[in-house]
């Protein structure tokens, strides 16, 4: 037991497993951002959330925008989530991409893309909860999605297994 610093926060709450993303968007050029607080909000209607930190550069490009893709990074893109959390960093020079329905980059080789529209913004603390109305979106079955657990990635081969379970 003990108080709930940022830091006993980071280590207790880093025991529930998440998923990896990473929220893009076209504005003068491609904007993207890595984030780990998304969820599936509804399904009728279609809505999605992610939390952006406060201190994000990116998000308050993307918002004036109005839409954007979250892209559900595969197990072997870690690579892909380091380069996307680096700010200051050429996220797009040695990316390949196609764009959306609604025109925001979906990442090459991700296990899915949602394309949004966005809905709302709620303050959070440090964080902005942004909801996004789903227009359109796919997924890849043959790819699995990038775990991210105690402060790790989970390693490639625990799919192997996965998928022989069938």
């Amino acid at each position: 037991m003990g108080e709930p610093t940022p830091a006993r926060m980071r280590e207790v709450l880093g025991t529930f497993a998440t998923g990896v993303v990473v929220v893009t968007a076209l504005a003068d050029e491609p904007l993207g951002f890595t984030c780990q607080s998304f969820v599936s909000q509804s399904l009728d209607p279609p809505l999605i959330s992610f939390s952006a930190a406060r201190t994000s550069t990116t998000w308050p490009q993307i918002r004036p925008v109005n839409r954007f893709c979250v892209n559900v990074l595969a197990h072997d893109q870690h690579e892909l989530s380091e380069l996307f959390a680096v700010q200051g960093a050429d996220r797009f020079a040695a990316v390949d991409w196609t764009p959306s329905p609604l025109g925001a980059p979906i990442l090459d080789g991700v296990s899915a893309w949602i394309d949004c529209e966005l809905a709302a913004e709620y303050e959070a603390g440090d964080h902005t909860i942004v909801l996004g109305a789903v227009r359109t979106l796919d997924a890849d079955a043959s790819r699995y999605p990038l775990i991210y657990y105690r402060s790790r990635y989970a390693p490639s081969e625990h799919w192997q297994a996965w998928s022989q379970m069938g």
